[in-house]
């Protein structure tokens, strides 16, 4: 038997997208930790292959050869100190913007620190040594190989980021003696696209642009989205941090979170990703995505749909203005389509239960018009997210690093910008009281309403589709955190609020909600900011979220979540993983 290529799909992984990016020139050290790199560069005559036995000496002759040739130039050492050699041409190649690609080959990195023979740290190198490093572990499931994939794809997307420079792959090896392999298995390349680059075109099909959360748009930005979906067919997906008003809107988190149900519309051939993080979890496990191009001008890699192909290193605007078909009449079908499927499941709701949804149905509609909406994250964003607000209104969510701490205090500072406007804030009890401090700053307006949801825990996980559901009451006690924070009292919050110069105001029912109400909502700066409670229970929120996800409802879906419950319980979860793999192989 001949040898071909290594077993190892790290190893696999860089080659196929070195070869995909044209990349050939390779200056080789001996060693052995980076036998299974080299040894399948040699037997593939794709590789153009030069030997250095002196890593410091092999990194400035690939200095030469990048800035004579023009293309990059890959490096590959061995463990040990052979890595530290290359730092003098590294520095080199760094201010002189020379594309170079160290492969430095290495055990398990978790044997670093533990006294095993020729295991160095290369986790941290000097700041103008290289331009990006990343690591190549060792692949032993999917999450493995995608994160693989994607480490390499960023790495070798900043060979020509901002002018250039050496870039570093610390790969990981198994010292595998199987170079049976005769055809490398694909990789996913993804290609980084510049304004002086060959522009793809746009597949033909369905077309989406998902807008993650996302700063105020100009008149100018707004208008380019609608001509770009007008001329493509397309549609935007939102939520309420995209803060795209225009045309082509659609709220899809209603149709696409439903249980037993999943659109047609859920199907894209081709979604444009741009903005940064969205909470709208349920609507992004929906999504069935053939191909994703990510538009930034960070030009970074960020791959949430798991199908990026092509990263667009430009603004928004240039991007859209590239790609509207000026001779083309305006369709909005998709849109339409889209529009009716939102409707008819809208219309479609029951009644239910006092609770955080029922209270988003209610104030979602009758926001004043030009004031600015701040959720609370997950629960009360969710809910939200199933309702539609004025055009006028733009709303926030600390989605970012989507944490309970600071929500009050950011609608505290937006609201201190403009003092003639309303600034409205929803937030279940334990971000409220984490973050309640900030409620008695003395520079608070009278511009300022917040609404506090006071359920006595953090209901998210008593939620029927948590994890922590399975554990029912038991939750409460230190993964909800119920019991805290007065346990619901109806006396403190009042207190607390009226003695700081708030006005207060209460609801711990349908009726009395629908009594107070217009006060929350009037348009009128109030001579006192507003602070609202409403008490709600855990089974109603509970039962509430499970209504709304189950307005619409596939018999064939119902019949395969319970065949698969049956043979789970039957077999368990580690029997039905293999099954999975044996038919996927």
């Amino acid at each position: 038997m001949g040898n071909f290529y290594t077993n190892e799909r790290n190893v696999q992984i860089v080659l196929f997208l070195l070869k995909a990016n044209g990349i050939k020139k390779v200056v080789a050290s001996p060693g052995a930790t980076n036998i299974t790199v080299v040894a399948s560069m040699q037997n593939d005559s794709f590789f153009e292959m030069y030997s250095a036995a002196d890593e410091r000496s092999a990194a400035y002759i690939a200095c030469g050869l990048a800035a004579e040739s023009g293309e990059p130039v890959v490096l590959s050492c061995t463990g040990a100190t052979a890595s530290r050699n290359y730092m003098p041409g590294l520095t080199e190649a760094f201010y002189r913007k020379l594309p170079l690609i160290a492969i430095t080959s290495s055990k398990s990195s978790s044997m670093i620190a533990q006294l095993v023979a020729q295991v160095t740290d290369r986790t941290s190198p000097p700041s103008d040594v290289v331009k990006r490093s990343v690591l190549a572990g060792i692949v032993k499931d999917e999450d493995d190989e995608w994160d693989c994939m994607i480490k390499i794809n960023q790495a070798l997307s900043t060979l020509k980021q901002n002018g250039g420079g050496p870039i570093h792959i610390n790969l990981e090896t198994t010292h595998s003696d199987d170079f049976s392999v005769e055809k490398l298995p694909k990789a996913r390349i993804i290609k980084c696209i510049t304004g002086y680059d060959k522009f793809p075109q746009i597949p033909s099909g369905r077309i989406g642009v998902f807008i993650g959360s996302h700063n105020r748009w100009t008149d100018e930005e707004s208008e380019l989205l609608d001509r770009f979906c007008a001329s493509n067919n397309a549609v935007a997906l939102c939520d309420h941090t995209s803060n795209y008003k225009g045309k082509y809107r659609v709220l899809f988190s209603l149709p696409l979170s439903q249980d037993n149900y999943i659109p047609k519309l859920s199907q894209f051939d081709l979604l444009i990703h741009i903005g940064e993080v969205s909470g709208e979890y349920s609507g992004l496990n929906c999504l069935q995505v053939k191909e994703v191009w990510r538009v930034n001008e960070d030009g970074e890699i960020r791959d949430t749909f798991h199908q990026l192909t092509h990263v667009f290193d430009m603004s928004e605007s240039n991007f859209f203005e590239h790609y509207i078909k000026w001779d083309t009449p305006m369709s909005d079908s998709f849109l339409t389509s889209y529009k009716e499927e939102y409707r008819r499941i809208l219309n479609k709701m029951p009644e239910i239960p006092f609770s955080n949804i029922w209270v988003a149905k209610q104030l979602a509609p009758r926001l004043p018009e030009s004031s600015v909406l701040h959720l609370g994250i997950l629960n009360t964003l969710r809910s939200w997210n199933f309702f539609e607000i004025p055009d006028s209104v733009l709303s926030y969510s600390n989605v970012g690093g989507f944490g309970i701490d600071g929500c009050l205090s950011t609608l505290i500072g937006a609201s201190l910008v403009h003092k003639d406007k309303l600034y409205f804030g929803l937030f279940g009890d334990l971000a409220f009281f984490y973050d309640m401090n900030v409620v008695s700053n003395r520079h608070v307006g009278a511009n300022l309403r917040i609404l506090l949801i006071n359920n006595g825990k953090g209901v998210e996980f008593r939620n029927y589709n948590h994890q922590a559901a399975q554990f029912e009451e038991a939750a409460d006690a230190f993964i909800a955190a119920a019991g805290h924070y007065g346990n619901q009292s109806p006396e403190l919050i009042k207190h607390y609020a009226q003695d700081l110069g708030y006005e207060y105001l209460c609801a711990s029912t349908k009726e009395e909600f629908e009594q107070v109400v217009s006060r929350y909502l009037t348009s009128e700066i109030t001579d006192k900011p507003i602070l609202f409670e409403v008490f709600t229970n855990t089974e109603e929120e509970k039962k509430a979220l499970k209504m709304v996800r189950s307005i619409e409802s596939d018999s064939s879906m119902v019949i395969k979540k319970a065949l698969k419950n049956a043979v789970k319980q039957t077999l368990g979860e580690k029997a039905i993983e293999q099954v999975r793999k044996t038919f996927k192989n």
